[in-house]
């Protein structure tokens, strides 16, 4: 397969991409690509556990505490006790990382501009929700376990198997 057929290798590509010209935009307000994603979910919902954090951008907690952490240093959140239980905490946003939430998602809506640029409305909205679908459909392959389009499981193979 040539790597311009894959969608694999496409679409990893493209993130690469992305990533690279959302760091140049967003480099001067002291985040990097990596906290991105983490920052979204925060500015829709703050307030939840590192845990919950973990679900909804879809990153393993030790990724997770690694980030949390120069998030922190660098003033970005701050970690707040849970009133309803002591022993955990809440992230939440600091005051600053409030006031940079626009600046930021303009970048990122520039970055989105560039890279559908040329595109129809119709042909961007169609472009994410197929986008859309192949996450879904690798999500659930790694919910179930299933390891290809054959119907095999990964119990069915070699490796699967304990």
């Amino acid at each position: 397969m040539e790597r311009r057929e894959s969608v694999g290798y496409q679409v990893n590509h493209l993130g690469r991409l992305l990533a690279q010209a959302l760091r140049i935009r967003i480099a001067p307000y002291g985040v990097v690509p990596g906290q991105f994603a983490q920052l979204l979910a925060l500015f829709e919902q703050e307030g939840v556990t590192q845990n919950q954090l973990c679900d909804q951008v879809r990153i393993d907690q030790s990724t997770m505490a690694h980030t949390l952490q120069r998030m922190e240093r660098d003033g970005l959140v701050e970690r707040t006790p849970d009133p309803a239980d002591r022993r955990r905490a809440l992230i939440m946003l600091t005051e600053r990382t409030r006031a940079l939430e626009s600046s930021l998602v303009q970048a990122a809506e520039e970055v989105n501009a560039v890279a559908t640029r040329g595109f129809t409305e119709d042909e961007a909205a169609r472009c994410l929700e197929l986008v859309t679908r192949m996450i879904d459909n690798l999500e659930a392959d790694s919910a179930t376990g299933a390891s290809d389009t054959t119907g095999a499981t990964r119990s069915d193979s070699p490796r699967g198997r304990s």
